[in-house]
């Protein structure tokens, strides 16, 4: 069963031609940089920012670990220290969560618009080995003629729009996820520079 499933796959590889294997790549570096999105945008809490913060300040540490726990026990760490200017202290320790929430995004949206490109490039030269073949009146040929022509125009598109349509779907649930990351860091922000909690808050 296994070897016909790689078989069928392999074959279906072959019938995209050399396009294919760029396009598997891409879909594999694709879902790599999705996974490490989703591991990287864990708020670590069902909690608003507001109330993590009064939870912790009141000794109540979230058992899990995540981008909004992690920020607020750094920046109540700040906050105690009596820093004078609160504010760029903050911007500094929350500089790597920033960035860690926004990398591999721009590598997604790039492969995201690439892997169509790379379909129609197949395409094209699907159809051209097709009326190549119409020329020579030759329905055979040793690259495929004109079956094997249509056959690499059509599966190579179909792989594009494989690799592109789920990843853009999923790429805009975490830039969404992102954004509403970035909105509570600011909220810590601004509540700790504030002092706006008391050590039995969020109760």
């Amino acid at each position: 069963m296994s070897g016909t499933i790689f078989q069928d796959l392999e074959r279906y590889i072959e019938a995209g031609g050399w396009v294919m294997p760029p396009l598997i790549a891409a879909a594999v570096v694709l879902w790599f940089a999705i996974g490490y999105r989703i591991a990287a945008l864990r708020r670590g809490t069902r909690r608003g920012a507001r109330n993590l913060v009064f939870r912790i300040r009141a000794g109540k540490h979230p058992k899990t670990d995540g981008v909004l726990v992690r920020a607020a026990i750094s920046g109540l760490d700040l906050f105690d220290r009596g820093l004078a200017e609160l504010r760029p202290h903050l911007d500094e320790a929350f500089f790597e969560e920033e960035s860690e929430i926004r990398r591999y995004r721009v590598l997604i949206v790039t492969i995201v618009m690439v892997a169509p490109l790379l379909g129609l490039l197949g395409t094209v030269i699907g159809m051209i080995e097709t009326f190549n073949s119409l020329g020579d009146m030759s329905l055979f040929s040793q690259s495929g003629g004109i079956a094997g022509g249509i056959s690499q125009a059509l599966f190579t598109t179909q792989m594009g729009l494989a690799v592109a349509i789920p990843g853009m779907i999923v790429n805009g649930i975490l830039n969404r996820r992102q954004l509403d990351l970035e909105l509570e860091l600011a909220q810590i922000k601004d509540l700790l520079c504030s002092g706006e909690f008391s050590p039995d808050g969020g109760e």
